[in-house]
């Protein structure tokens, strides 16, 4: 192939393959802690997360190919609660729905201490989550960080008991 030919190819992919770099590269950068205000909970949300001196329950998860562990996890309503999570063998994201799973989305059933978007958990790290369950119901877990060919059945449940 002459030359001439060669630069004509890298002169037709090289923007392709960097905008498909740009892409995977937007895509896993992780999000930042502050937010829109729109974003943050409500005043009275936000009475809701616990203060330094009131009872924390703090469980701890583990997060791998391609599960939660454990899972479902249980408490109950009116508890505040800490999830550790720790990813033990790749990088993986945690989505926690505020909402029960069919229930009325009018009312979050767990009120965040921080806005609950994908929590990125790099390998072998913890991140931690922290909610008030208000209301009873069952709360859908997600892996929101594309982890390996099963990324799509990485699931979990909360279930907030009465």
């Amino acid at each position: 192939m002459r030359l001439s030919s060669r630069l004509a190819l890298i002169a037709l992919f090289a923007p392709l393959i960097l905008i498909f770099t740009l892409i995977f590269a937007a895509s896993s950068v992780a999000r930042p802690a502050s937010a829109p205000s729109a974003l943050l909970p409500s005043v009275s949300a936000r009475a809701a997360i616990p203060s330094a001196g009131e009872d924390l329950q703090v469980i701890e998860v583990t997060a791998k190919k391609y599960e939660f562990n454990p899972s479902p996890i249980r408490v109950k309503a009116g508890a505040h609660v800490q999830l550790k999570i720790t990813a033990t063998d790749h990088v993986h994201g945690v989505k926690l729905s505020e909402f029960a799973d069919g229930a009325d989305r009018s009312k979050p059933g767990l009120v965040f201490s921080s806005p609950q978007e994908c929590l990125r958990i790099e390998k072998g790290q913890t991140q931690t989550l922290e909610f008030t369950a208000q209301a009873p119901g069952t709360y859908s877990i997600r892996c929101c960080v594309h982890c390996g060919w099963d990324h799509r059945s990485m699931k979990g449940q909360l279930i907030v008991e009465p």
